[in-house]
């Protein structure tokens, strides 16, 4: 069933809506949390959360356009509110790395607490994103916002780990020059 009709059943109420965003986009929804989640468990509630999350939220929501992209996000914020939870004293080798990587092309939390607020940074990092090409900007997205392995990205790109890690890196460096140049960063 096309994403128009799925979305046409949350405006009507019908509870086959859930079914049908099961069916087509399950598979992908529990790749989402299981790339920030190690529990299949908690994976399995995310998605299940998720689903109820586009209940409540369509309407007055109406993701015509970006129906997989309104369900990911919900999927992923709900995974990454429970990694949280379950890790409140201790950060996830995942974070830690991923964190680490990003670290370089920001500020210090102080200076960008003073600089800017958080909408500045997101708007930001959105316009460069939209000055790469397709391909660059997907495995940016990948490894950054689904938070998939440099292996998961070089396998479903088919490229070598070696060629994903040194095009994040170069990715990383030009996020970093782009803050740099906007005067978002020093």
């Amino acid at each position: 069933m096309d994403d128009a009709k799925i979305i046409a059943l949350y405006l009507c109420r019908d509870e086959k809506a859930v079914s049908e965003t099961e069916k087509k986009y399950g598979k992908r929804l529990a790749a989402i949390a299981g790339n920030v989640l190690s529990d299949a468990r908690d994976v399995e509630e995310i998605v299940n959360d998720t689903y109820h999350q586009a209940w409540r939220l369509i309407p007055p929501n109406e993701p015509r356009d970006c129906f997989f992209a309104f369900l990911s996000r919900i999927t992923r914020n709900l995974a990454l509110d429970r990694c949280r939870e379950n890790n409140a004293a201790k950060r996830t080798g995942v974070t830690v790395e991923l964190t680490d990587e990003l670290a370089e092309c920001t500020a210090s939390d102080d200076d960008v607490e003073l600089a800017v607020e958080g909408a500045e940074l997101y708007g930001q990092v959105s316009a460069f994103l939209r000055t790469l090409p397709k391909n660059r900007r997907n495995m940016f997205m990948r490894r950054y916002y689904y938070l998939q392995s440099v292996s998961e990205i070089a396998e479903q790109l088919h490229m070598s780990e070696s060629r994903v890690k040194t095009t994040l890196f170069r990715l990383r460096q030009s996020l970093r020059m782009y803050l740099i140049k906007g005067g978002f960063i020093t």
